[in-house]
């Protein structure tokens, strides 16, 4: 190969995976990564912190020292599955909501305990997304399945 065709091969590379790094990691749903963001459920306000990208979902609340009341982490994934998810390198004891396609609630895991590492839980029906809060604010807002969430 001639030195023309190494530089535009190369350059060929270099686009493809740029475009591609923006479509892996571009935000889901209309939301917009620098907006303060709330969901509610059963009339009750959450203010979240958005994971929508592989990296964020994977950090998700781990290593965090505490999290406030009516407050919590948003997990959407690019399309409806089995989610599961674990407590490592947690630092407190939380809630996780799965929420359907159809925004409404399908499994609520209360009380979950950082030693509980490296069990995992969730529904074996498919979410679209899941919503961390702190443990007892599933009961102390009487969420239960079924009840609608929305943006």
């Amino acid at each position: 190969m001639d030195r023309q065709k190494i530089q535009k091969s190369f350059a060929l590379v270099i686009i493809i995976f740029t475009i591609g790094f923006f479509l892996i990691n571009r935000p889901s749903e209309n939301l917009k990564p620098t907006e303060i963001k709330y969901i509610k459920i059963a009339g009750t306000s959450i203010k979240f912190d958005l994971a929508s990208t592989p990296l964020t979902q994977a950090q998700g609340l781990s290593g965090r020292i505490k999290m406030g009341e009516g407050e919590g982490m948003l997990f959407i994934f690019e399309k409806p599955g089995k989610y599961y998810f674990w407590m490592k390198d947690m630092n407190f004891p939380i809630d996780m909501i799965w929420i359907g396609e159809d925004m409404r609630v399908i499994y609520i895991k209360k009380n979950a305990q950082p030693e509980s590492f490296p069990k995992t839980y969730g529904p074996d029906i498919d979410s679209k997304y899941v919503l961390e809060v702190v443990a007892g604010f599933s009961e102390k807002n009487n969420l239960k399945e079924g009840d609608r969430a929305e943006f």
